[in-house]
């Protein structure tokens, strides 16, 4: 067992369980109503496997299907049913962890799925988070997600490539350590930034094969390396270049010691992001219940989770979650575009129904001149908190912003056990691509989400004067 610098595996496993990193490993499942598509690899054999699998928690005997290549299909199955499997080589030297797998339909295109019980990543964590989507200089998409549990490590990422404009996706590598990472890309060159876990360390690594290796990554800002301390909170937003500069929003606290204030982080778009003095932060500013339009206190918990944004003005903004109840509000900070380490100054409040129960990305869209934004709608005063309906809205002032279509909606199940939320989206020509946080088919609960997942909106722009 060699020291490594690297910040990429294929597979990760600790080091205690180094083994597993030359045995059988199932990398990829995409279940649907009565069939199981699986994706694996063997770095330490390329002789003949097979899988074998069953109804999970029976005593039924496995069936076996013979491997001719890295992705297969499991077909006949029974809908709303729980599989269990593994791959092992045929030689009998070595087998797979056992992995789980529910059928169910589907929604969207599914990139990965992790079922609540499987415990292959139960190092960092046992649920799918933090989708973020970028489109490579070949025009391939990559996609990640975390894997997520409250108070857990919640220290790995999983990538994801399709070279067919997101129809079928395939196992990339990991990274670790990488929670809430964002994948952009910047002068041909894909990046991610991401913390090392929650309210860990703030990082930035850099790939230069389209994400199939990453180098170490670097220190921007250190954290406390513990979900019950203040650091950090960097969930997947937007990272936007204006005027030469790059900006993405970032947050610190913690929800344990009381909430987060709001910044941003920027660097000049020529230097190496790779350099941690090159980067610039506002500091950080503060909730203050005082704010003209802020909600009572006790009934917010301030915001977080923010979007850099040029405003109408030309001026660099951020635009946050503001958490509260009823149909919502976003709240908007005003930056220095001329000082980037002013502090954010208060703004306003934004009409927002979806600005404020979930994480939402947004974006300006010059085709349209509009600012679109893809979030978990509030259609019952009773549930505000409810992320089982998915939904685009726009604003052609940031300040007052519009549901115009309802993409996903599914009020017909308990807001408790279904959830679409945490949207990660791009512009791609007269279309939206975006990947959701899906939590369907017996997830654990709303949150807890068990698949990652694709869409797209074809013409977008068609739904400028909608109204829902």
């Amino acid at each position: 067992m060699l020291g490594y610098a690297g910040w990429s595996y294929m597979p990760y496993s600790p080091y205690d369980q180094y083994h597993k990193r030359s045995l059988p490993y199932i990398c990829r499942l995409a279940p649907d109503v009565a069939s199981i598509e699986f994706e694996w690899m063997d770095a330490g054999d390329n002789g003949a496997h097979l899988l074998y699998y069953r109804k999970y928690r029976t005593n039924d005997p496995y069936a076996v299907i013979a491997l001719d290549s890295s992705v297969g299909m499991i077909t006949g199955l029974e809908p709303e049913c729980d599989y269990e499997m593994y791959v092992v080589r045929a030689s009998g030297t070595g087998l797979s962890d056992i992995r789980l797998a529910r059928t169910g339909p589907p929604v969207g295109t599914v990139v990965n799925y992790l079922h609540p019980e499987d415990e292959t990543y139960a190092f960092s964590g046992r649920s799918l988070c933090s989708p973020s989507i970028v489109k490579l200089p070949s025009g391939a998409l990559l996609a990640s997600m975390d894997v997520y549990s409250s108070k857990a490590p919640q220290n790995l990422t999983l990538l994801f490539r399709s070279d067919d404009d997101g129809a079928h996706w395939r196992y990339v590598c990991e990274l670790l350590p990488c929670f809430w990472g964002k994948l952009f890309c910047h002068r041909g060159v894909l990046y991610m930034l991401a913390n090392s876990t929650e309210y860990g360390d703030l990082l930035i690594g850099r790939s230069t094969d389209e994400g199939q290796t990453w180098g170490a990554p670097v220190t921007i800002m250190k954290g406390a390396g513990s979900w019950s301390g203040r650091g950090p909170h960097k969930a997947p937003m937007p990272v936007i270049e204006y005027e030469n500069r790059l900006y993405t929003a970032v947050d610190y606290g913690s929800w344990s010691t009381g909430g987060h204030s709001s910044g941003l982080i920027s660097i000049d778009a020529d230097a190496d992001l790779l350099v941690a003095e090159n980067w610039s932060c506002t500091g950080f500013l503060p909730y203050d219940h005082s704010w003209p339009g802020a909600m009572p206190e006790g009934q917010s918990k301030g915001a977080l989770e923010g979007n850099a944004v040029v405003g109408p003005d030309g001026e660099i903004y951020n635009v946050l979650r503001y958490q509260m109840d009823g149909y919502g509000k976003a709240l908007v900070l005003k930056g220095n575009k001329n000082q980037p380490e002013e502090p954010l100054q208060f703004h306003s409040f934004a009409n927002f129904n979806g600005g404020s129960n979930s994480k939402f990305d947004l974006l300006y869209d010059e085709g349209s001149q509009a600012y679109w934004a893809i979030v978990s709608e509030i259609v019952n005063a009773e549930t505000p908190r409810q992320r089982n309906v998915l939904s685009l809205a726009l604003s052609h002032d940031m300040q007052n912003f519009q549901i115009v279509k309802r993409l996903h909606d599914f009020r017909h199940e308990d807001p408790a056990d279904v959830g679409l939320q945490y949207v990660s989206f791009l512009i791609d020509g007269d279309d939206i691509i975006y990947l959701c946080r899906t939590a369907i088919n017996q997830a654990k609960n709303m949150h807890d989400s068990n698949y990652t997942t694709f869409h797209r909106i074809k013409q977008f722009r068609q739904y400028l004067e909608c109204k829902v």
